[in-house]
């Protein structure tokens, strides 16, 4: 397989242009053009992890931590990253990381993190806006369904649980072909009136290029007449944290010895324990404590997250049980997900999950 067709692939599952401005997630190590054999799947590219790698004869890693977050200087081998880089480059491993991308997916890292812990009725915590746009297209009537059918095909009309949506007003377009023109419709020269249906439907700013690539392919026209406009409505598909409700109220001590099983941690750092039950649980699977307001205006009564700081349990204190569970341990999921997305799409090609623990905090 090429590193490109994989790169196809992990941009459907979750675009790249996703990722948030300070994250570098992508192809970090090899060439688009390489041909790759075997995979191996890890949360963190460390020097063992391509000791790994080139003892199974791997010659890709996918990472869900990016190896390269900022420009490097020099590459003499003095820092972890730079013997990573060495030491993939010399075995001709190259390193692709699916990161915040991943995690402001709806079915990305904190789905995973709210199915564990049993949650129902999820949905994204902080939306993001400036994602979606609107696309209005203008079609002779008889040709509408078939346009109408292919954009949706390509991903365009989604809104909420629902899909196909569109707005279709029926009306008369003009236009006059000029000597060069090669009209479906009308004479050279000659003014003419088409009956034609304005079809508007909204559709993810990432899915533009394939949107307007099935528009093309099944509009009859020479030249297609439609407009795009920005939207700032906010998009229920993508953004950071999720937010969810538990199947039965738990008392917050009977929450956190929950969380400490299914995480599979030895303890968990947590705020006061509140006097009424947990109904309502927001998580964010990494570090998540800039969602820590937001958690608390949905009327969240737990909030599972890590690397939180020292005064933020005093500002949940009578609000919100903060429980920081581990950087590693929100996101140990993360790995098990990213196998399934490349495997689902290429069953034959060999995929293994990385065996070593990269976690760099440890408990005594």
């Amino acid at each position: 397989m090429l590193i490109k067709e994989l790169l196809e692939i992990l941009e459907k599952a979750a675009p790249f242009s996703l990722q948030e401005s300070y994250d570098n997630s992508g192809l970090q190590v090899g060439s688009p053009e390489a041909n790759v054999n075997s995979g191996l799947v890890c949360l963190d590219v460390t020097p063992e992890v391509i000791s790994e790698a080139r003892e199974k004869n791997c010659d890709l890693v996918i990472s869900h931590h990016p190896l390269i977050f900022k420009g490097l200087k020099k590459i003499t081998g003095n820092h972890f990253t730079e013997q990573v880089i060495i030491e993939a480059i010399k075995n001709d491993i190259a390193i692709v990381s699916v990161h915040t991308n991943l995690d402001n997916m709806l079915t990305g890292v904190n789905k995973v993190l709210c199915d564990r812990l049993g949650l129902k009725n999820c949905r994204v915590l902080d939306q993001q806006t400036g994602l979606l746009k609107k696309l209005v297209v203008f079609c002779p009537n008889d040709h509408a369904d078939k346009v109408r059918s292919a954009i949706f095909e390509a991903g365009a009309g989604h809104i909420g649980d629902y899909d196909c949506c569109s707005y279709n007003l029926e009306g008369k377009g003009s236009f006059r072909a000029g000597e060069e023109a090669n009209p479906f419709v009308g004479n050279l020269k000659e003014l003419h009136f088409e009956p034609e249906v304005r079809v508007e439907t909204i559709f993810p700013a990432y899915l533009q290029k394939n949107i307007l690539k099935a528009m093309f392919a099944s509009h009859p026209y020479e030249e297609v007449a439609y407009d795009i406009y920005p939207l700032e409505n906010s998009f229920d598909k993508v953004g950071s944290g999720m937010i969810g409700e538990l199947a039965e109220p738990l008392p917050g001590k009977d929450f956190l010895d929950l969380l400490k099983t299914v995480l599979k941690v030895p303890f968990v750092r947590h705020s006061e324990l509140p006097v009424q039950k947990i109904d309502k649980v927001a998580v964010c699977g990494g570090s998540g404590s800039f969602l820590l307001d937001k958690a608390i205006a949905y009327g969240a009564s737990a909030f599972v997250t890590s690397d939180l700081k020292y005064h933020q349990f005093f500002d949940a204190r009578q609000k919100i049980l903060l429980a920081d569970a581990g950087h590693f341990e929100t996101e140990q999921f993360t790995v098990k997900l990213l196998y399934d997305v490349v495997n689902k799409k290429i069953s034959n090609f060999a995929l293994q999950i990385s065996e070593v623990n990269t976690n760099p905090v440890h408990y005594y």
